[in-house]
C-alpha cells in the first residue's frame, strides 16, 4: 500500500467536501471552490472528518495514482483554507516589473518588454519593483506562473542577473582571466 495514499487527508471545520459517483471531488473553503476527477481505479470516501483514498488493485501503475491523488486531494483543502503563494525576486541593474490589469510587465534587458498574462486565478502583485509575490489557491497553477515567469530570464551563473526564487541558490562561475 503506499505510503502516502493510505493516510487520511483530515477536513477543518470551514471546509465541505463532496464525492460524487463518477470520481468528481469537489472542495469548497473560504478561500475558493476547487475540483478534480479521479482516475477510474482510483476512489475517494468521506469518513466523519477525513477524506480517505482507495484503489481497485495493487498494479504499479494504479499504486502511483494512489499515492498522486491522494496528495493533490491535500493540496486542494490546503489551498481553499490557507491558500498557496510563491515569492520571486529580480537581479539586475535596470531588470524590474510592474503590474497592468491582468498583465505584469517585466524588463529584463531585452530590447521589449515581456508582458506575461495573469490567469484569473491568481494574484500578482509587485513591491519595490523586483520582488514579485504570486498567491492563489491552485498549487500547481501558483507554481506554472512562478516557472513561466522565471523562464523568461532565469539566474545566469556569471553575474547572477535574472528571475528566481526568494531563497534560491545560484552556483557562481569564474570569468576568463587575462594571462
Amino acid at each position: 500500500m503506499s505510503r502516502i495514499g493510505k493516510k487520511a487527508i483530515p477536513i477543518p471545520a470551514k471546509v465541505k467536501v463532496s464525492v460524487s459517483q463518477n470520481g468528481s471531488v469537489t472542495i469548497e473553503g473560504p478561500k475558493g471552490k476547487l475540483e478534480w476527477t479521479l482516475p477510474k481505479t482510483i476512489a475517494a470516501s468521506i469518513e466523519g472528518e477525513q477524506l480517505s483514498v482507495t484503489r481497485a488493485n495493487d498494479q504499479r501503475e494504479q499504486r502511483a495514482l494512489h499515492g498522486l491523488s491522494r496528495a493533490l486531494l491535500a493540496n486542494m483543502v490546503t489551498g481553499v483554507t490557507n491558500g498557496f503563494k510563491r515569492e520571486m525576486e529580480i537581479q539586475g541593474v535596470g531588470f524590474k516589473a510592474n503590474v497592468q490589469g491582468q498583465n505584469l510587465n517585466l524588463n529584463l534587458g531585452k530590447s521589449h518588454p515581456i508582458v506575461f498574462h495573469i490567469p484569473s486565478e491568481v494574484k500578482i502583485t509587485v513591491a519595490d519593483n523586483t520582488k514579485i509575490t504570486i498567491e492563489g489557491i491552485d498549487n500547481q497553477l501558483v507554481g506554472q506562473c512562478a516557472a513561466d515567469i522565471r523562464s523568461f530570464y532565469p539566474p545566469e551563473p556569471y553575474k547572477g542577473k535574472g528571475v528566481r526564487f526568494v531563497g534560491e541558490q545560484v552556483r557562481r562561475k569564474e570569468g576568463k582571466t587575462v594571462q
